[in-house]
């Protein structure tokens, strides 16, 4: 085979066939709970008797399901004033369910698009301006990592701008390497959808890492925009072993 013949293969083998879009947190859980989730999405607040009235399940099953919902930090309940809440029966108090923020974030989110489309907005009128923008960005989380690094052992400062990176909402983690070096991982991408049109939003990042620990060598490892499971960084003190400077 010919490497033009090879390049074309390879060309259409990484076309795959259009998938399904993957199920929604919400979408996968089992429809009763779905259901009274989006009941009180819709109407807020309200007792046993008007969700199961509102969802046509009995008032039994619907107290079964907020066991489980409130089990797992999805709703809440407070019990209703009492104007609010003629006897029920010994034993059994009115109780009143909303969502909690948990519950309320499983529902569809449009945040992303909405960045990246004012994003767009900006780099039309000005591309530099965008630039500037991921920049004042990065300087933000510079500012709150130096005020907790300080003059911190190195490894005490790696822990520190691994946990900034974690409030961020990136879900990093760090790791001692057997050369002197670190490893700081990214589990989750909280900026993908703009990253993977706006490419400062990487090398923004990157530019972070390398201001917040300017006495060490900072490389990218791995990269979920190329295909990686992760965002990964090694991140090599000046004079660690292997430590090419």
């Amino acid at each position: 085979m010919t490497d033009a013949t090879e390049t074309a293969a390879a060309a259409t083998a990484i076309t795959p066939p259009a998938k399904p879009e993957p199920r929604s947190a919400l979408g996968s859980l089992a429809a009763g709970r779905r259901a009274i989730l989006d009941w009180l999405k819709r109407h807020g607040e309200a007792d046993v008797a008007a969700i199961a009235a509102g969802v046509g399940i009995t008032a039994s099953g619907v107290r079964q399901l907020l066991v489980a919902l409130t089990r797992d930090g999805l709703v809440v309940h407070r019990r209703a004033p009492a104007a609010a809440a003629p006897p029920t029966g010994p034993g059994r108090p009115r109780h009143r369910y909303a969502l909690t923020p948990a519950g309320d974030a499983l529902f569809p989110r449009a945040y992303g698009d909405l960045a990246n489309e004012i994003l767009d907005y900006v780099e039309d009128e000005d591309p530099a301006l965008l630039e500037r923008l991921f920049d004042r960005r990065a300087r933000r989380r510079l500012i709150r990592a130096d005020a907790r690094t300080g003059d911190l052992p190195f490894a005490d400062r790696v822990a520190i701008v691994a946990g900034i990176l974690d409030e961020d909402g990136y879900l990093a983690d760090f790791a001692p390497q057997p050369d002197g070096s670190f490893l700081v991982t990214e589990h989750n991408c909280a900026v993908l959808a703009v990253a993977q049109r706006h490419h400062h939003a990487c090398s923004s990042e990157l530019d972070f890492l390398r201001a917040a620990l300017p006495d060490a060598q900072i490389e990218r490892v791995a990269h979920r925009i190329a295909g990686a499971h992760v965002c990964a960084y090694s991140v090599r003190p000046h004079g660690a072993t292997g430590d090419g400077a």
